[in-house]
């Protein structure tokens, strides 16, 4: 990036708890240029400096509703699924190109965010932390080699206590990747009383929330007489902020189509 100008990026859910810390590290990168730091039109925030409300010293952003005049290349979207029309509609009118970060879409909410591939570049993830995403393929290439050995499979996350979801999008990713490849046609959610002996066809999810843990993901792939797990942690809710901020990098000036944190990675 010597010798180019920063990339001008776009934050909405600006004022959430992932929207702040992506305000604070992007203000610290000397390739990125914070262009606009949005919100929900009735948030009691707008109008405040964007660098305060992160914590900061002012940075001259501020909190709004609407992009006005501003003119990212790239907007990254930690908010609600209530909220993703609006952010969809504003990207595909002013071209600009969408990091949607924000989980637990709808069937219909999913196909519109694929429809807005077809006009401009758009990348999306359950999880934008890059460790979570080499665990993906790490998991993919153990399920691929272990699909024929009688190998049985639990997830097990934790998250804090906040977190309203259960279990995780990123255990559910983790389950259909796996799925796709050893061919389990069930997906199990915790076990109580007795429900007999486990069956081959069954993936077993059990969340965990305690505390302010910012999320663990361990896939244990049962086999008799040894197992094998590959486990996933975050120390601090950072690790997603960097990981939007490097997608929102990888994808300015790319053309229209739909992107993921592997080519992120280059995997």
């Amino acid at each position: 990036m010597s010798g180019k100008e920063p990339i001008g990026i776009g934050i909405h859910g600006a004022a959430g708890r992932m929207g702040r810390r992506l305000v604070a590290l992007a203000v610290e990168d000397p390739q990125l240029r914070l262009a606009a730091a949005l919100e929900a039109p009735k948030h009691p925030q707008l109008g405040m400096d964007a660098g305060r409300v992160a914590g900061l010293e002012p940075i001259g952003v501020v909190l709004s509703a609407e992009l006005g005049s501003a003119k990212p290349q790239v907007l990254i979207d930690f908010s609600t699924p209530e909220a993703s029309s609006r952010v969809i509609h504003t990207c595909i009118d002013r071209r600009i190109a969408l990091v949607f970060a924000t989980t637990g879409l709808s069937t219909e909410q999913m196909a519109r965010l694929r429809e807005a591939a077809q006009q401009i570049p758009v990348l999306q993830a359950p999880n934008m932390s890059l460790s979570v995403n080499l665990g993906m393929k790490l998991v993919e290439l153990a399920a691929q080699a272990l699909k024929d050995h009688d190998a049985d499979v639990e997830i097990i996350e934790r998250h804090h206590r906040f977190k309203e979801d259960s279990p995780s999008g990123t255990a559910l990713a983790f389950g259909r990747l796996i799925a796709e490849r050893m061919g389990q046609t069930q997906h199990v959610h915790g076990r109580q009383g007795r429900p007999g002996r486990r069956r081959h066809e069954e993936i077993g999810y059990h969340a965990v929330r305690v505390g302010d843990d910012p999320g663990q993901h361990t896939i244990v792939f049962g086999m008799l007489g040894e197992v094998v797990e590959i486990t996933v942690r975050a120390s601090s809710r950072d690790c997603y902020a960097r990981g939007a901020l490097a997608a929102a990098k990888f994808l300015a000036g790319k053309p229209p189509g739909w992107y993921s944190m592997r080519e992120v990675l280059g995997l």
